[in-house]
């Protein structure tokens, strides 16, 4: 998924270069996360499973496209934000059910959009910009379009 990602970033325009991608240490407790103009940085005193590293990559990688194929995304704007983290959710296999397992979190129906919209109100509510309500405004504001937009995918993953 990496290498389709990145392949597709390229045909869209956006240069990915060797240092796209680092591991840094972060000194906080998140996975990592995507820097406008300077790629994805993996927060390795954080992720230290290889398959938590993927995800991470995955995760960010979305985001990075998601900034590549739309210009004017604007990341202070919370209905942009939460879009792209509703994106990054369901197409990078955050919110699987074993992962989701592992986390505690279980149900039979309806695991996925819930985690999916747990992790985006997390994610926008860390947002300067975005307070709580806002965050829930913007996410159900703009769910149903995000949700099902699966480019560069023809479907969800």
């Amino acid at each position: 998924m990496v290498k389709f990602l990145m392949e597709h970033m390229e045909k869209t325009g956006c240069k990915v270069g060797d240092n796209f991608i680092k591991a840094v240490n972060c000194n906080r407790k998140m996975g990592g996360g995507y820097v406008r103009g300077e790629g994805i940085v993996v927060c390795s005193d954080q992720v230290k499973i290889q398959d938590d590293v993927n995800q991470v990559v995955i995760h960010e990688l979305i985001h990075a496209y998601d900034e590549c194929r739309a210009s004017n995304l604007d990341w202070t704007n919370c209905a942009h934000h939460a879009c792209s983290e509703i994106r990054a959710g369901h197409l990078s296999g955050d919110c699987h059910y074993k992962r989701e397992f592992l986390r505690g979190f279980m149900k039979i129906r309806g695991h996925e959009q819930d985690c999916v919209r747990r992790r985006v109100m997390k994610s926008v509510i860390a947002n300067p910009f975005c307070s709580e309500t806002a965050a829930k405004d913007a996410m159900e504001a703009v769910w149903d379009v995000c949700y099902n937009d699966t480019k560069p995918f023809d479907r969800a993953p």
